[in-house]
């Protein structure tokens, strides 16, 4: 899930005014998935369509670099974004699914596991039907420095 974030937090962000990546709410979820992208076993990401327009935020676009946050707020490596598509929720494929890297055995699981996540932390609710996912894969270009 994208996130507005501060990436004035980290000199990087601040000079190439990025906007920031936010993997979940921080926390034990957050350190996983940061880690995850850091080890590059990570190269994917889904998100709701209704949370970028819930945010007023545009969607991301190939080029694109992007600010990767910790839990502490802190940039951690500078993304850029290879791909993006629209799918609804149920057309997500599986080769999405194995780019995400967290280790879901089927797509059902992690269907299933996506729709608890969003339900409990997207800015829209609950889920009906199959929303539109913003599915988007992404190479880290930049290790930053712990300051």
């Amino acid at each position: 899930m994208r996130g507005t974030g501060d990436p004035s937090r980290h000199t990087w962000g601040m000079e190439q005014g990025l906007r920031s990546a936010e993997f979940g709410p921080p926390g034990p979820l957050r350190d996983r998935l940061v880690a995850l992208i850091l080890s590059g076993r990570k190269t994917a990401t889904s998100s709701l369509v209704s949370d970028y327009e819930l945010e007023g935020e545009p969607l991301p676009e190939p080029g694109e670099l992007e600010l990767l946050l910790d839990s502490n707020d802190r940039g951690v490596a500078v993304l850029e974004t290879l791909a993006v598509a629209v799918v609804p929720l149920v057309d997500v494929p599986w080769f999405h699914v194995v780019a995400e890297g967290e280790g879901h055995a089927t797509l059902a699981e992690w269907r299933r596991d996506h729709e608890e996540f969003w339900a409990v932390n997207s800015p829209a609710g609950q889920l009906d039907g199959s929303p539109a996912v913003v599915m988007q894969e992404f190479r880290v270009v930049e290790r930053l420095e712990a300051e």
